[in-house]
């Protein structure tokens, strides 16, 4: 499935996604400043989240609380190989039925089995593309 939008349309954005998922998983491959967590702000948004909600870069892991749901926002941008995931406790996470939103999840895609890729791509300041398959 391919979805191109303008950033003012990306509540409605991630609605469509969060129906598209099969699975409570999504991983975000995107370059840096695509707005993968601009994306993850919209869908804990759409989950009922009304803490703020921001990049987890230095503690690895955020936890949100949504409508009847828990969500793990995950940056392994500074993950270095996958024993740093196994110490962090990642199978932890994934042993419960919580949403989990990935951003460079290059070293957890071996602990996955069921989850949402999205592929961002930026075509300007103010408009986006993405690409999503499950798994």
């Amino acid at each position: 499935m391919e979805i191109t939008y303008r950033i003012d349309e990306i509540d409605k954005v991630a609605g469509k996604i969060l129906a598209f998922a099969k699975a409570k998983c999504i991983i975000f491959n995107a370059p840096m400043g695509s707005g993968k967590t601009t994306l993850i702000k919209a869908l804990c948004r759409h989950l009922g989240v009304k803490d703020d909600v921001s990049s987890p870069t230095f503690s690895l892991v955020n936890e949100y609380h949504g409508k009847d749901c828990a969500i793990y926002h995950f940056d392994l941008y500074r993950i270095e190989n996958p024993i740093e995931l196994v110490e962090i406790g990642i199978e932890e996470y994934l042993d419960n039925d919580h949403h989990l939103f990935v951003e460079w999840p290059e070293y957890a895609i071996p602990y996955l089995e069921n989850y949402l890729e999205l592929h961002i791509s930026s075509l300007s300041d103010t408009q986006r593309s993405i690409s999503l398959k499950n798994y």
